[in-house]
């Protein structure tokens, strides 16, 4: 609960940045297009759709792209490609581009059958044994996420990236998580864990 309330009020202070245009956002999103799909449904799993994306969400990421170049990488997100990206983005930038993925609708993925059973499993109780808390818990129980929680938009995103975060907040290479709570979990996360729900919330709608 304590969590709860302060990722509660760490989303509210971030109400302070600029309000987005959807129209002004289309037009900012050409170079985005290459690797997120001119509709923000990526075709190159390991980059991520951005299209049906929580605006907050959106707009918190491209902050901490921003502050991971600046910082060297020892504050916000660092990512190679996506913090140099970001540099250029002004605060406007940042939420039209924010306003314009948010209104796009995300293409539906599908959940391979070998995995079905253990993904749901693991998705909706967890592994109390382990201290797996159920990912249902933050993202919801079709993967949409709560804007005002900060938790992210899961449903039909695509497995290699999810993948890949999940890997990168279990080893710290990502730390822009609020409160450490994708970390905490992600440390009890098997390899074979990982795998079946990357592949398993691709299917969620």
């Amino acid at each position: 609960m304590n969590k709860l309330v302060l990722i509660l009020g760490l989303v509210a202070s971030c109400s302070v940045w600029a309000q987005g245009n959807v129209d002004a956002g289309k037009e900012k999103s050409a170079t985005c297009a290459a690797c997120h799909g001119a509709d923000g449904n990526s075709v190159i799993t390991q980059y991520p759709k951005l299209a049906g994306q929580h605006v907050k969400y959106l707009e918190k990421q491209m902050h901490d792209l921003k502050l991971g170049m600046t910082s060297g990488g020892k504050q916000g997100r660092y990512d190679p490609v996506m913090s140099a990206m970001a540099m250029p983005l002004s605060d406007q930038d940042i939420a039209d581009l924010s306003a314009y993925y948010a209104s796009l609708p995300t293409k539906e993925g599908s959940t391979p059958e070998d995995v079905a059973a253990k993904g749901k499993a693991l998705y909706f109780a967890g592994e109390a044994g382990k201290e797996l808390t159920a990912c249902s818990a933050c993202h919801g129980p079709r993967g949409h996420g709560m804007e005002l929680g900060g938790f992210p938009k899961i449903a039909g995103q695509q497995a290699d990236y999810v993948k890949l975060q999940l890997e990168h907040f279990r080893s710290g290479a990502r730390s822009n998580d609020m409160n450490s709570m994708m970390q905490d979990i992600s440390k009890n996360l098997t390899d074979e864990q990982i795998e079946i729900l990357s592949k398993y919330v691709g299917g969620l709608h």
